[in-house]
């Protein structure tokens, strides 16, 4: 959770947007409307054989002048939801309902929560804590493939990049002008008078260290911080950063439609809408990240299905809290990969990495990776992941990427709701590129009564145990010892499967 702010400054943006923020739907558009897209993004969607639809049409600009006309000014329109944002006075609310072409009025308000925990008031460049996570997930491997995210564009949606073009992990990135567009949704005048050099909050750094973690490289400290170190960038803030609030929801969708008008089509998004502090009322409930209830997630899974972009997610930091403990939204939506976040050491879940909810029919989160100061910089690493196998295929569609990312993580088949499949390997992505038969490192066994003994090589060395009541829903982890070259499970009444993780190999313990 990032931090609150004072009482006065609460006191002062409440007094300055008392009005609350609404989305309004349409029923309809202008059939005869050209879509609102590039060459470039109409030639990636023919690539991808992905149809226009009216998805891709403007909002009807009758419907937006009568809203003008009626003393209402849209924030944000949306081609995608057929929608536009407005703050709204309750007789405008009352005088919107009775518009014949207004299908529904939802509010936005609840909680924005940056997934990071603990972000320091300035980056330290010096001291940087994602080394780790770089050898974990073979950086090396492709380090030798030769790439680098070269000629792939990535979209970073985040709360701010204050102090990015000065950032020595960052330089190369603006030396070569790999940052090619930035906008700023909270505060426009900020976009025009240089989005990294006003520092408006804290927060600011955040959108900073998540590119970094993306593409950074510091030739001076000989360290690696990121993947994609040669990609290209689109930069958009959408949010407010030490403000926990989900009305600038808007922000976001808003920037998604700019980054897919110009044809981008890998996204990471750091930010997650949770449980609210302001209107209790209106808060999100854990049954409501189901991937369909909010209109982000919605959102989210249209830029999946129809635009053909990857969303590159941070699961959330919620897993200590017991009042929530899940995902946020929009990692919750079907089609995004959301990425959780692991120890160093035993690849297990890291105490604050948001689990996923039991009611989903699909798994969440998708993948996880090391990252010690929150699910905002593993969702980072794995976009640049992502990027280098887009460098090496870019005929991949979105899915494609997806499955290789989750089949080259060293769970698989066997994810669960903590870590998802686990931390992705370059290695086993780039065989799975290639189309190559990948080893064989997941099997499967059978065992009876409360206890099974099995032999594993190494003598006392500690493993990683998910004690689960059914294929992917865990019970508890543990770091269990390997003793004299064996490992002893005792089975809880509620467990039906247990998989033990050995990091290069993976076994399942299916209970009969």
């Amino acid at each position: 959770m990032i931090r609150r702010l004072t009482i006065a400054l609460c006191l002062l943006a409440f007094s300055v947007q008392a009005q609350p923020k609404y989305w309004v739907l349409f029923r309809d558009k202008e059939q005869a409307s050209a879509p609102a897209l590039s060459p470039k993004a109409l030639g990636q969607r023919q690539l991808q054989n992905l149809p226009l639809d009216e998805t891709d049409q403007p909002v009807a600009t009758a419907y937006v002048a009568q809203l003008k006309h009626n003393g209402i000014q849209p924030v944000c329109q949306s081609r995608w939801l057929n929608a536009v944002s407005a703050r709204l006075t309750a007789e405008q609310h009352a005088q919107l309902r009775a518009m014949p072409f207004v299908k529904d009025i939802q509010a936005i308000d609840p909680a924005i929560v940056i997934t990071s925990l603990n972000t320091p008031a300035k980056p330290d460049w010096s001291n940087p804590k994602l080394a780790p996570v770089m050898t974990q997930i073979q950086a090396f491997d492709f380090a030798q493939a030769g790439l680098t995210g070269r000629f792939v564009t990535v979209g970073v949606i985040d709360a701010g990049f204050f102090g990015a073009d000065s950032a020595n992990a960052l330089k190369h990135v603006f030396e070569r002008d790999g940052v090619k567009q930035v906008r700023d949704y909270v505060n426009e005048k900020k976009t025009h008078n240089n989005l990294f050099r006003t520092l408006e909050t804290m927060s600011d750094f955040h959108g900073t260290e998540v590119l970094a973690a993306i593409a950074g490289n510091d030739p001076t400290e000989n360290m690696q911080f990121g993947l994609a170190t040669d990609a290209t960038f689109y930069l958009a803030r959408t949010d407010q950063g030490n403000r926990e609030y989900r009305g600038e929801e808007d922000n976001w969708v808003a920037a998604m439609e700019w980054m897919d008008s110009l044809g981008v089509r890998l996204i990471n998004t750091s930010l997650g809408y949770a449980k609210g502090m302001s209107n209790p009322k209106e808060n999100y409930e854990p049954s409501q990240m189901d991937g369909h209830t909010s209109l982000i997630s919605r959102a989210a899974q249209i830029a999946a299905d129809k635009k053909g972009m990857l969303i590159i997610v941070s699961a959330g930091n919620e897993g200590e809290d017991r009042s929530w403990r899940i995902i946020s939204t929009p990692a919750d939506a079907q089609g995004v990969l959301a990425i959780g976040a692991t120890n160093a050491r035993l690849w297990n879940r890291i105490g604050y990495s948001s689990i996923g909810p039991e009611n989903l029919p699909y798994l969440k989160p998708n993948v996880s990776c090391f990252s010690l100061y929150g699910t905002s910089l593993s969702a980072p690493v794995i976009t640049g992941f992502a990027a280098c196998l887009m460098q090496a295929n870019p005929k991949l569609t979105n899915k494609q990427l997806m499955e290789i990312i989750e089949k080259s993580s060293h769970l698989y088949p066997y994810g669960n709701n903590y870590i998802g499949y686990g931390v992705p390997q370059a290695s086993r992505a780039l065989a799975l590129l290639r189309n190559q038969e990948l080893p064989t490192t997941a099997r499967s066994v059978k065992a009876t009564g409360k206890t099974f003994t099995l032999p594993i090589d190494g003598n006392d060395q500690v493993i990683s145990v998910f004690h689960k009541k059914d294929a992917t829903h865990v019970l508890q982890q543990e770091a269990a010892k390997v003793t004299n070259g064996k490992l002893t499970l005792r089975r809880s009444g509620d467990e039906k499967q247990t998989t033990i993780d050995l990091k290069k190999e993976v076994i399942e313990v299916v209970w009969e």
